[in-house]
């Protein structure tokens, strides 16, 4: 703040402080004037004529017997007030210091996102078609052209952990910035999401998260157990979900997802779904060497090296921890898991060391890949 903007300030609350005083001066001058002139007024009666204002001591006071006009001394405080209401609220910062706002990142670009995910070529090539063939859509439409009726809806196959919600939060976005929806968010949902524990219930609760989802993508995972024998709550979320569909063509979209062969039994089962339900993106298993590239990709991220003698036998435990789970391997999810037990380890043995540097904290060594308890510093048999 100014040195002159405080000194306007101080003007104006003195201002304010004398229009107060000749306000008093105003209203209660009978009482003044008779408490200074009662001696000579039997009775204590006010002196008729003009009230007289006060005389207390300090700036802006008036001698005794000044004629003041009440409506005049309202209208200058209030005038006083108005202009130091202007002024603080001129200076919104008077009493808190002043935070420089920092500017926003732009959003990057969801193609961009795309082309960074690790693998997934097939994936990327599906989803960079349906986009050019839906903007295309939308244009003819937009220029008074037929358009052919294209379903946004989408079934995502295949096992855990193979980028299928990332994807479908990509695709949201897309689908956002080529105008076939309004806001582009992604509502990640599962039948406990879905499905309540009394008749009647599940449609309010499937109907809550459609609303989060409108202008934007509903992601049902694991899908078809919604679908499951005599279940009749699943198959009113089912309903509610296929009316809302139907009623919001233009600004909601669903993808559903989960294991190839459960996935396909589910759309078959029910016609309403088979028919707004057309295009399946099938994603595939990570190789070995994209399996790696994502344990990096984990490293780098938060700052963690691997020493190069170690980095053979990371590939040799990506490698086992496929084999041994072949038919339910969790790929990314697997080794985002596999990374945590190894950064835990090595947590675990840099605690033992005085005083680690940055390199000791950052470098991941052969003993951390296998899990060994600390040794205690006393016996089993100690108390």
């Amino acid at each position: 703040m100014t040195n002159d903007t405080r000194k306007k300030e101080l003007e104006t609350l003195n201002k304010i402080t004398s229009m107060q005083k000749d306000l008093l001066g105003s209203l209660y001058g009978d009482f003044f004037s008779s408490s200074s002139v009662g001696s000579g007024n039997a009775g204590g009666k006010p002196v008729s004529g003009t009230p007289v204002s006060p005389s207390p001591s300090g700036s802006g006071a008036k001698p005794a017997g000044t004629p003041v006009n009440s409506d005049q001394a309202i209208k200058d405080a209030n005038d006083a007030l108005a202009e130091a209401k202007n002024l603080f609220a001129a200076d919104s910062n008077l009493n808190t210091p002043e935070e420089e706002k920092k500017p926003e990142e732009p959003e990057e670009d969801p193609m961009e996102t795309l082309d960074k995910l690790i693998g997934l070529s097939s994936i990327k090539a599906d989803v960079k078609e349906l986009t050019a063939f839906v903007k295309v859509q939308k244009a003819r439409k937009d220029q008074g052209l037929k358009s052919v009726p294209v379903s946004l809806h989408l079934v995502f196959t295949g096992n855990p952990g193979t980028g299928k919600t990332t994807v479908a939060r990509i695709i949201a976005k897309i689908y956002k910035q080529i105008g076939v929806l309004s806001k582009g968010q992604l509502v990640e949902v599962d039948r406990s999401g879905l499905v309540a524990g009394y008749v009647g219930q599940t449609a309010i609760k499937t109907q809550e998260q459609i609303k989060k989802a409108m202008g934007g993508v509903l992601f049902i995972d694991e899908a078809y157990a919604l679908a499951q024998k005599d279940d009749a709550f699943g198959q009113e979320a089912i309903d509610t979900i296929l009316k809302a569909m139907e009623d919001n063509r233009d600004d909601f979209v669903v993808i559903v997802a989960g294991y190839t062969g459960p996935m396909k039994k589910f759309i078959d089962s029910n016609p309403g779904l088979k028919s707004r339900f057309n295009k399946y993106i099938e994603f595939p298993d990570y190789n070995i060497d994209e399996l790696e590239e994502i344990f990096y990709m984990n490293c780098n991220k938060y700052d963690y090296k691997v020493d190069e003698d170690v980095k053979h036998q990371v590939r040799a435990l990506i490698t086992a921890k496929k084999i041994e789970n072949i038919d339910n391997f969790a790929n990314a999810r697997e080794v985002r898991n596999l990374f945590e037990e190894i950064i835990t380890n090595q947590a675990r043995r840099i605690s033992t060391i005085e005083n680690p540097s940055e390199e000791d904290m950052m470098t991941i060594k052969l003993e951390d890949l296998s899990d060994k308890p600390l040794r205690s510093g006393s016996s089993a048999d100690e108390v």
